[in-house]
């Protein structure tokens, strides 16, 4: 229990004082010799031009994946698999401050944090407008706030990547722009399965699901099959990563 209310105070601390884009720009030219020839390797094994028009990272909360797909101008194109080394709580949306969920829904990152007390941090507009109609109809509220994906391979609330891979998604994002980087949020894979809920959800959580599982149409499993058959590497899911 004390080590989760260290790492929520280290969370909330980081995002006190919002980094200036030179402290950002600095960043990316210190991470950047060691950092883009691995992604200019994940992007050439699976035949993506680098680097993109546009990034989506796509997280599923059961199996602690992470997906990385690039459009090209015509379709989006599948890139790497990284592992989550940690997300807190359970299937389902986070519903308040403090409850330890993974939010779950489509967002936007708003900023870029090089001064995380976890390596590197990449804030989510959580809640969103969505998120926020729900808390209201429901009088929460507090649904929650600064929710991030960073590095080390703890969390309460975010998704944790671990150092190295967080360096890789941070510089990517910081090069590609927040402007054209999305993230989809979702409890499993929905393109794998049908949507199945608990009894007690309430009902706008089916249609959630429904809306990331429309959306998870354009980024379909037949495309993984493709770009693993043409060489890329399947992520090493070892907590070597996050050192």
């Amino acid at each position: 229990m004390k080590i989760v209310l260290v790492i929520l105070l280290f969370c909330l601390g980081s995002t006190i004082a919002v980094a200036s884009q030179d402290e950002v720009e600095s960043m990316l030219q210190q991470i950047e010799d060691e950092v883009e020839p691995r992604l200019i390797e994940r992007f050439g094994q699976a035949m993506v031009t680098y680097p993109p028009e546009r990034v989506q990272l796509i997280a599923f909360k059961q199996s602690r994946r992470l997906e990385l797909w690039a459009y090209d101008g015509s379709r989006w194109q599948f890139v790497h698999d990284y592992p989550i080394f940690a997300a807190s709580g359970k299937v389902g949306p986070k519903l308040r401050e403090g409850d330890k969920q993974v939010p779950e829904g489509f967002y936007r990152i708003t900023e870029l944090n090089p001064n995380s007390h976890f390596h590197l941090s990449m804030k989510l507009n959580y809640p969103n407008s969505f998120d926020w109609l729900q808390a209201t109809k429901e009088g929460r509220a507090q649904p929650g706030s600064n929710i991030f994906i960073h590095g080390s391979a703890w969390s309460a609330g975010c998704l944790a990547v671990g150092n190295r891979y967080v360096e890789e998604l941070f510089y990517l994002v910081g090069k590609t722009g927040i402007e054209n980087t999305g993230v989809l949020i979702a409890p499993y894979d929905l393109r794998a399965r049908e949507i199945s809920l608990d009894a007690e959800e309430p009902d706008w959580v089916h249609r959630l699901y429904t809306y990331l599982k429309i959306r998870l149409a354009a980024f379909p499993l037949s495309e993984k099959s493709v770009s693993c058959a043409q060489g890329c590497s399947a992520a090493r899911y070892s907590q070597h990563g996050a050192n």
